[in-house]
């Protein structure tokens, strides 16, 4: 599973790093040390978090999350696989952001919870890019 520095964790959900780190440190989002001792966040904690993070934001104290050019940089948080068709999830900060496309383009694409993705919009159509 993928891992995530602190840095990482901030960008994905739209936040300082300083933020991130404050979080934690007071253990809302739990780490671990890599053997060069950064912190990490696994995938999976780093998922269920930006949900509860993206249903409490309210956007009065906090800076707004904006994108260039329709671009949401996030995390996947969850992947519903049918015969045909999937659904794909992702929380961009306060975003949360949900795509309908082919099992196959997910699994083509290799996405699964707690890995980083961008989802592109484009008038009601939402696309997904693995980063």
């Amino acid at each position: 599973m993928q891992s995530y520095t602190i840095g990482q964790a901030a960008r994905l959900l739209g936040v300082s790093p300083d933020t991130a780190r404050r979080w934690a440190d007071a253990g809302r989002v739990s780490t671990h040390r890599d053997d060069t001792g950064r912190r990490l966040i696994d995938g999976r904690a780093l998922a269920a978090f930006s949900i509860e993070v993206g249903q409490g934001a309210t956007g009065e104290d906090e800076a707004p999350y904006t994108s260039a050019r329709n671009a949401f940089p996030g995390i996947v948080t969850a992947v519903k696989v049918g015969d045909v068709a999937a659904q794909v999830e992702i929380q961009a900060g306060p975003h949360r952001l949900v795509s309908l496309l082919t099992r196959e383009a997910v699994e083509e694409l290799g996405l699964e919870v707690g890995m980083q993705a961008t989802a592109r919009v484009k008038s009601t159509s939402v696309h997904i890019d693995r980063t």
